[in-house]
């Protein structure tokens, strides 16, 4: 009888010391989950002490809220390498106004913005449909469509702050690397003047007319004054290479904005049947590129 009892009473140390174990096992698989938890989170560095950004603290506290049902509270932040106080102040953030680093808490004061006020504002900031509109009159925009409601120094300081970039992007057509380019002969005519200082001292002043397809020179004068009526002689001269089957051809004269290329000028357009006049860089984009390319070419021979 005392032998039965005192099998029965090993039987029972023995099935209580198998359950301490299995309940140590479960215990010491949940350190285990934990640490593989936190070294996935930290990129395998333990001693990182700060965690900034918001998703990473939720992943820790449902690591740690995974653990508490095998270990204690205590232990869990031991291994973990938390506060009691940082934990519960994670714990509060995560539902109030969220878990990223800041300053202060969000709308802690009345006029401080909220993180969605904040996106708002970055959405307008760096968006390319306002990119052409100045930061200040971007504020008084947000607040006419009941998007934003913040002064224009908020709008800045948050721009320095965040380090937010505004698109900027070429809003003006690229310039054309490429001059006037006729496609047949008397197409378009470009005139224009240079200077020829004289060893005297006295300057004297060398126009010509040139076709923009051939590169011939059509007609030129050398005077001592630029006058429009020089130049109205030059066209009129040039206007004799015209074809007579081409008298109802339209000659494109291209100038400059000069004195010269007015006055009589406009009187023999008006009765001209053939020329017209655009003015470049004004009436058209492109400049009396070649004609200047010629008086350059001149200078560097030392004609001019």
């Amino acid at each position: 009888m005392v032998a039965a009892v005192d099998v029965e009473l090993e039987v029972y140390e023995l099935l209580e010391r198998v359950d301490k174990l299995r309940q140590r096992t479960k215990a010491l698989a949940a350190i285990i989950g934990l640490l593989v938890r936190l070294l996935n989170l930290r990129r395998g560095k333990l001693e990182a002490d700060r965690v900034p950004d918001g998703q990473s603290k939720s992943a820790v506290l449902r690591a740690i809220a995974s653990a508490s049902g095998l270990l204690s509270l205590g232990t869990t932040l031991k291994i973990v390498g938390v506060s009691s106080g940082r934990y519960h102040a994670w714990r509060r953030k995560e539902e109030g106004c969220g878990l990223d680093d800041q300053p202060n808490c969000p709308k802690s004061f009345p006029s401080q913005l909220t993180r969605e006020e904040v996106s708002t504002m970055r959405d307008f900031v760096e968006s390319e449909t306002y990119r052409h509109i100045a930061v200040q009159n971007l504020a008084l925009y947000a607040r006419r469509l009941g998007k934003l409601f913040a002064s224009a120094s908020t709008w800045h300081k948050m721009i320095r702050e965040r380090g937010w970039r505004r698109p900027r992007k070429r809003m003006h057509p690229a310039k054309s690397k490429e001059g006037l380019r006729a496609k047949h002969p008397d197409e378009y005519w470009q005139i224009d003047a240079t200077v020829i200082r004289m060893t005297t001292g006295i300057r004297i002043y060398l126009q010509a007319v040139i076709d923009n397809f051939s590169r011939k020179i059509l007609a030129w004068r050398v005077s001592d004054t630029l006058i429009s009526a020089t130049t109205r002689e030059l066209l009129i001269e040039a206007s004799k290479y015209l074809p007579g089957e081409s008298a109802n051809a339209r000659v494109v004269v291209v100038a400059d904005g000069g004195s010269e290329n007015f006055g009589e000028v406009d009187q023999l357009l008006e009765d001209s049947s053939s020329l017209s006049r655009v003015l470049a860089q004004i009436d058209i984009i492109s400049s009396n590129s070649l004609i200047e390319a010629f008086w350059r070419q001149l200078k560097h021979v030392g004609l001019s």
